[in-house]
């Protein structure tokens, strides 16, 4: 595949990443009476990355993410050439998807971008009110697991066309460990596209999530490498 078809697999996957995660959080998550709830955004954020996987997995790797991205390449699966191109179209089809999303929510007189639009926060903006240092550690612990699902899933000696599933029911249990804690990002992507339709706040601490899930993306890759090492002895 060369470049361009790999950009338009990444912009068209990170698209329904945001549309289909975090329209469940905006559309979804508390409609009266039959809402989906905690667990039914959980599981959306997951089956957007396990139908992409199965979709254009075979065109791009199915990054979605800058942090996957960033986390391949130290784990010395991704060249470093390609990181730029790649997060780029990730962050046009989160900006993207969260532009559709809104002009679907924006249909009802009772939308309101101050309810959050599923952006990620810490403090006052974390759904469960945790601070700072706690949104830190979620973001960086969370993606460093979810780069190891990754890597452990798609390397060479792993059971061959089960990756998808094994990813996406990853990010299921990343969301359900840590929305209350800010909302889960583990993808700046994700997080980039929300924040700049709801602006103020979600601008301005959009920093930690893009420097945690990549801190932690990085420090998995670095791990990954540790299993592959050739014994010495």
């Amino acid at each position: 595949m060369n470049m361009s078809q790999k950009m338009a697999a990444e912009f068209i996957g990170t698209l329904w990443l945001v549309l289909g995660g975090c329209g469940s959080a905006v559309l979804a998550a508390a409609f009266p009476e039959v809402g989906i709830g905690l667990l039914g955004v959980s599981f959306a954020f997951g089956l957007t990355v396990l139908t992409m996987a199965f979709a254009i997995g075979h065109i791009s790797g199915c990054h979605l993410n800058p942090a996957v991205s960033f986390g391949l390449w130290a784990g010395g699966r991704f060249p470093a050439k390609e990181l730029a191109p790649y997060i780029t179209a990730q962050v046009a089809g989160g900006i993207a998807g969260a532009a559709i999303l809104f002009l679907i929510a924006s249909g009802n007189a009772d939308f309101s971008l101050a309810d959050g639009f599923a952006s990620n926060g810490y403090g006052q903006h974390s759904p469960g009110g945790y601070t700072m240092t706690s949104a830190l550690v979620t973001e960086i612990v969370m993606t460093l697991f979810f780069l190891l699902i990754i890597l452990g899933a798609t390397d060479a000696r792993a059971p061959k066309g089960f990756a998808p599933i094994a990813i996406g029911l990853g990010l299921t249990l990343i969301h359900l460990i840590s929305i209350p804690i800010t909302n889960t990002s583990v993808n700046p992507a994700r997080s980039t596209g929300p924040a700049l339709f709801v602006g103020d706040w979600a601008i301005s601490q959009l920093w930690l999530f893009w420097v945690a899930p990549i801190a932690g993306a990085i420090l998995a890759g670095f791990i990954y490498k540790f299993f592959n090492a050739k014994d010495s002895d």
